[in-house]
């Protein structure tokens, strides 16, 4: 997931970025509006992290730019300003979400989960998903890899899918529970293991790359072996 961060105080945007890599995302910085939006403009971004007052253009008039154009790129304004009025101004250009300052850290990652995921959802327009050297068709649940066609089950199909949303990506067993199971009661704790390992016995024939990887103690990362 690549995110671009804009913000033009460095003390902040350097610990941010450092914390947003170590969670497993790509994050490019940039440091005033108008470098942030010719960024937001060559690139595909997954989320957009603007600061609200900026020299040269401000985060609002970044994002109603990007949004006049049709760029549809989730954006999280970070700002000060905390009023109704401000926040109601911010969602009226096309925000999709807001943090005022100073906050939490793990409120910030929480909100930036959030986005991701919520877009990644409403991107899954064909119901079909293709990286690296595998394809999944989540409706007749059936993955192909080098012309091998893979029957799976509707679980195997959605772990897959939400792996698959989020490459090279650290997804915690409480995510994936979640995803899997939601309100329904969790199952025992060796039940997740066991259906990536499953999944993993399906996906790879002898000779062929691992795609889903242990993260011991926090979860799995879906990518291919370099």
């Amino acid at each position: 997931m690549q995110i671009l961060l804009v913000d033009d105080e460095t003390e902040l945007t350097t610990p941010l970025s450092r914390v947003l890599t170590a969670e497993g995302y790509q994050v490019d910085v940039a440091n005033n509006g108008v470098q942030g939006e010719e960024l937001a403009q060559d690139n595909g971004y997954n989320l957009l992290i603007l600061d609200w007052l900026m020299p040269e253009k401000s985060g609002l008039e970044l994002c109603q730019n990007l949004r006049s154009r049709g760029d549809k790129t989730p954006v999280l304004f970070l700002t000060a300003k905390d009023t109704v009025d401000d926040r109601v101004q911010g969602l009226d250009v096309g925000a999709d979400d807001y943090i005022v300052k100073p906050f939490e850290l793990r409120e910030f990652l929480a909100r930036v989960r959030a986005l991701l995921r919520r877009s990644a959802e409403e991107n899954i327009v064909t119901s079909s998903l293709k990286l690296y050297d595998l394809e999944l068709d989540i409706n007749n649940q059936i993955a192909y890899r080098r012309g091998r066609a893979i029957e799976l089950s509707q679980r195997e199909t959605k772990l897959l899918s939400y792996l698959m949303q989020y490459p090279e990506q650290v997804l915690t067993h409480q995510q994936i529970y979640q995803h899997l199971w939601g309100e329904e009661s969790p199952p025992s704790s060796n039940v997740l293991a066991a259906l990536v390992r499953l999944l993993r016995r399906k996906l790879e024939a002898p000779g062929e790359t691992s795609l889903i990887h242990t993260v011991y103690g926090k979860g799995y990362r879906f990518m291919e072996e370099t």
